[in-house]
């Protein structure tokens, strides 16, 4: 059983913050480097695209580890990273090509492993719920963003949901704009792209 926190125990935490700025601050405020985030919408709407901005900017805070179950190493990702300028982030960034959670556990078990994971996509895992617990507990220092398929306005599947409500940041993007929901303040829609965000009707 482990030991019950006292008041003076609490006041002692002290929490990994990111001290975003800009309109990432806006949109979601100062988070914690920990927990778990996720990103959800339709296909073509801009979910990698929003994914690899965030990947690029986390970068200041932490080494960041994209694990691309969808995709992985293709034409379409190769494009997709240089066109969010990743080059410049050569030391905090890897692309995971199709790693299973088995063997990015193993992975995370190094030292100076990532600190920050993206997971896309959450359908292609397989995780129960149960397993998407495990997996968060056992790297409670780290932070994991999953990236879902949506069902309408919500993310597909009862993994899906059920990790949306226990997210501490909730994104959902569509027509190339992202509609943050944070613990950490913000709240501002973000404009992942404008030219396809105009064309969609959504700016």
């Amino acid at each position: 059983m482990k030991r019950a926190l006292s008041i003076k125990d609490i006041r002692a935490y002290k929490p990994t913050v990111m001290e975003f700025d800009g309109r990432w601050l806006d949109s979601i405020g100062k988070p914690e480097l920990t927990g778990s985030w996720i990103i959800w919408g339709g296909s073509a709407n801009g979910k990698t695209r929003f994914a690899l901005q965030l990947a690029k900017y986390l970068g200041r805070f932490g080494k960041v580890a994209y694990d691309s179950l969808e995709e992985g190493l293709s034409l379409s990702m190769q494009k997709a990273i240089g066109d969010v300028g990743m080059a410049d982030n050569k030391r905090s960034f890897v692309l995971l090509d199709k790693e299973s959670v088995a063997e990015l556990e193993e992975r995370l078990e190094k030292q100076r492993s990532a600190q920050i994971i993206i997971i896309d996509s959450l359908q292609y895992t397989g995780l129960t719920y149960a397993d998407y617990k495990r997996l968060r507990d056992r790297f409670r220092h780290k932070l994991f963003i999953f990236v879902s398929h949506a069902s309408g306005r919500e993310p597909k599947g009862e993994v899906g949901k059920s990790v949306k409500y226990d997210a501490f940041v909730k994104i959902y993007v569509e027509g190339y704009v992202a509609y943050p929901q944070s613990r950490y303040g913000g709240g501002k829609a973000y404009v992942i792209w404008e030219d396809g965000a105009r064309k969609y009707g959504s700016i």
